[in-house]
């Protein structure tokens, strides 16, 4: 709507002016039925990509578990769609290291690995820092206090019980509010790449979580709003890498001990 509407604006006296006789030959004869044959994939491309941004948000927000088969016929049942799009969105995200593809041909969420936590760990202290450090002087006073309402929202979801898709929405909600402040287009994509890769290992952190630390679960995002509010840069960072830190340490421990086990690591 505002693309036709900008479009009328800044051409209006030729928007507006009569069609002449081979314009409106033209409307009536082939332009309009090659436009309408054009409508088909265009309508595809959109269920398409309706079902990966589906798919790929709920990975990035950890609503899936670590190994969890992605199942063709379940998924396209599930999202009352045919299996294509679907088969094409698992593709997608296959390529972008989000699932994996097994030699059977099935699609599963990645396995928890010890390597593979520490090397996205490590990618997202990186790039996410940089995006806080160029988010901090760009916000202003409205959207940190947006962003403490979402903690407050936050940390009552933490108090019912098996709630985690609404948890993982806060905390996807009070990140990506920050790094979209800093202005960059070339960090979001690649901060959705490692927080597509993350997924499964947040899913399983938050449910490992109890307390133990003495901090509340949102400590850090707290943190975070009160190095904001000051205008601090260097603390807004350190309390990011905290709290990346603290969510994957608790999983660091449980991969540990079942490698000495020699048994899988459980959520």
């Amino acid at each position: 709507m505002a693309g036709a509407a900008g479009g009328v604006h800044d051409n209006g006296a030729w928007a507006m002016r009569p069609a002449g006789t081979a314009e409106r030959t033209a409307e009536r004869a082939g332009p309009a039925a090659s436009s309408l044959s054009a409508l088909a994939p265009v309508e595809r491309r959109t269920m398409q990509q309706r079902v990966y941004d589906l798919l790929r948000g709920s990975l990035i927000e950890g609503q899936f578990e670590a190994g969890e088969m992605m199942r063709i016929q379940d998924l396209a049942a599930r999202l009352e769609t045919s299996t294509m799009p679907v088969r094409e969105a698992l593709g997608r995200l296959v390529a972008e290291q989000a699932l994996e593809a097994l030699p059977n041909r099935s699609v599963r969420v990645p396995l928890l690995t010890r390597e593979r936590l520490d090397d996205v760990a490590r990618a997202r202290i990186l790039v996410e820092g940089e995006a806080v450090r160029l988010a901090v002087p760009r916000l202003t006073g409205a959207e940190i206090e947006a962003l403490a309402a979402i903690t407050r929202d936050y940390d009552t979801a933490m108090t019912r019980p098996d709630d985690h898709g609404r948890r993982a929405a806060y905390n996807h909600a009070f990140h990506f509010a920050i790094y979209r402040a800093a202005g960059s287009k070339v960090l979001i994509p690649i901060i959705e790449s490692l927080w597509l890769q993350s997924g499964p290992f947040i899913r399983a952190s938050a449910s490992i979580y109890d307390g133990s630390d003495g901090l509340s679960a949102t400590h850090h995002h707290w943190a975070i709003i009160e190095a904001l509010r000051r205008g601090d840069g260097k603390a807004a960072t350190a309390a990011l890498k905290q709290d990346i830190d603290r969510a994957l340490d608790l999983l660091r421990m449980r991969l540990d001990a079942a490698g000495e086990s020699g048994r899988e690591p459980s959520a």
